[in-house]
């Protein structure tokens, strides 16, 4: 009998609040109202065409700005002002209206005839709105900021337009025209490997020609003849809470995960970037609270991956530190599940990084060990070589060690470290909720009850830990040398 893990309520909302829901009208032969004759306006109608609208505009012709002449042929002009009547006749409506009277009778008259309206530049009248929009039809990308910062849309829109290749307009349009094919020939499981090898095509940069369809025949002739292949597992690292430390591949990982089981540490900004319709279970193991047992974990991603599905098992930090990969590996190795890794910056990296401390710095230390903080049991790990993580000449990070942490110090200190060897404590890294206490060995304890228990934390311990101190000072000094030079107080 399978147990399969309970799924806990951590906080974590599946979708946080939207401003506005993003949705996309198909306007193919519909349409739609144009008010007014100005640039804004003649911009709108242009878009609308593009949608495939049959734009009509009201506006006397000798208001009409240079850009709606230039194009006037594209658009179904009435040399005459919008009336009420007007609307029920569209399936949308836009208006440049310069007052605010004449905003709210437009407004009020297409809501009442039931046509979702804009009016351009007056949010308080707009049932919708135009966002940037990144144009590889028939992939479009719209960006909305609410109004708050249409400036800010625009600069998103910049930085997606350089991201995506140009040739994914002919990919979308290719999918476009083999998808019924696809979903006729193969399987639901068999559908998403096909589509997942499409898209590693796609972003290759390089547009469809003569020989991408024999290769995609081939793609989908070896899904098929491997009508059994069940499920897959692949132990991703989360990193230690900022979701820009991911790995592009861990985002690829989550964006086509069907069953994702994530640690208690992972953070919501991280699993923001899974599939949305992808199952989430919290599987968290935390010292002193309730917890999973690892053999319910276990169970469950061998059930997920053998009813074919796609299983990440997401992992804080590096899955290969600390996370009990091994355990979860061996266990799917023996029931024949296909299983990868996909690293991720374990904790003790971010740390360095944030600190900007070397923990190999050559003056200071020619090793680093990463050492479990506690045993099975809640005491000291037992089989650690405590004469050799005593040496000055290496940098200690102790994972989970919070709450032996006078422990650890004692013990340092009685295999002959000295008691002024630099420390560090930090919780919550590369979060915003990041906190650092900097101190000696003897002072260890004192530091724990400042940083508190509640958050993880890492404990490094070694003399490479203070190698950035002298350059600080420095800054300092020079800092306040400027500031006096200038006649400031």
């Amino acid at each position: 009998m399978v147990a399969f893990v309970k799924p806990q309520n951590n906080g974590l909302e599946r979708i946080a609040p939207l401003a506005s829901l993003p949705v996309f009208f198909d306007l193919k032969g519909k349409s739609v109202l144009i008010a007014g004759g100005s640039d804004g306006a003649a911009w709108k109608a242009e878009l609308l065409a593009a949608a495939g609208a049959e734009v009509h505009v009201f506006c006397p012709a000798d208001e009409l700005c240079e850009a709606f002449r230039e194009q006037l042929d594209q658009f179904v002009h009435h040399d005459a002002f919008w009336r009420a009547a007007y609307f029920k006749s569209f399936a949308l409506a836009v208006g440049d209206c310069e007052t605010e009277e004449e905003a709210r009778c437009f407004h009020d008259h297409a809501k009442a005839a039931g046509v979702p309206v804009n009016v351009i530049d007056k949010p308080t009248f707009c049932e919708f709105k135009f966002g940037s929009i990144v144009n590889r039809s028939p992939v479009v990308i719209g960006i909305s900021t609410d109004g708050a910062a249409p400036i800010l849309g625009q600069a998103i829109r910049r930085r997606i337009e350089t991201l995506l290749p140009q040739s994914l307009k002919s990919w979308a349009q290719l999918a476009q025209a083999i998808r019924a094919h696809v979903t006729d020939a193969l399987s639901s499981v068999q559908r998403r490997n096909f589509w997942e090898r499409f898209v590693d095509r796609a972003f290759a940069d390089k547009e469809p020609d003569a020989d991408t369809v024999p290769g995609l025949i081939a793609d989908a002739d070896r899904i098929r003849s491997n009508v059994s292949a069940g499920g897959h597992v692949t132990l991703v690292g989360a990193g230690p809470g900022d979701a820009e430390l991911l790995t592009l591949k861990a985002v690829r990982a989550l964006q086509a995960a069907d069953v994702i089981l994530f640690d208690d540490l992972v953070s919501g900004e991280v699993l923001e970037l899974a599939r949305r319709e992808a199952k989430r279970m919290l599987v968290g193991k935390r010292g002193g609270r309730e917890s999973c047992r690892q053999e319910d974990i276990n169970a469950t991603m061998l059930a997920y991956a053998k009813a074919g599905k796609r299983v990440v098992r997401l992992k804080s930090g590096d899955p290969m530190i600390f996370g009990r990969a091994g355990e979860e590996i061996a266990h799917l190795d023996r029931e024949n599940i296909p299983v990868d890794v996909i690293p991720g910056i374990t904790a003790a990296s971010a740390m360095a990084s944030y600190l900007g401390i070397s923990l190999t710095h050559r003056d200071h230390a020619h090793s680093v060990r990463f050492i479990t903080g506690h045993s099975r049991h809640g005491g000291l790990p037992a089989d650690v070589d405590w004469a050799s993580v005593a040496d000055p000449h290496t940098t200690a990070v102790f994972y989970m060690g919070g709450r032996t942490a006078p422990l650890i110090a004692d013990r340092l200190i009685a295999e002959g470290l000295q008691p002024s060897t630099p420390t560090v404590i930090m919780s919550n890294v590369s979060r915003t909720t990041q906190r650092e206490w900097r101190g000696s060995l003897i002072s260890l304890a004192v530091g724990m009850e400042e940083i508190g228990y509640e958050n993880p934390v890492l404990i490094a311990v070694g003399g490479a830990v203070s190698a950035r101190r002298g350059v600080i000072a420095d800054a300092g000094d020079f800092a306040g040398a400027l500031v006096q030079a200038a006649g400031f107080h």
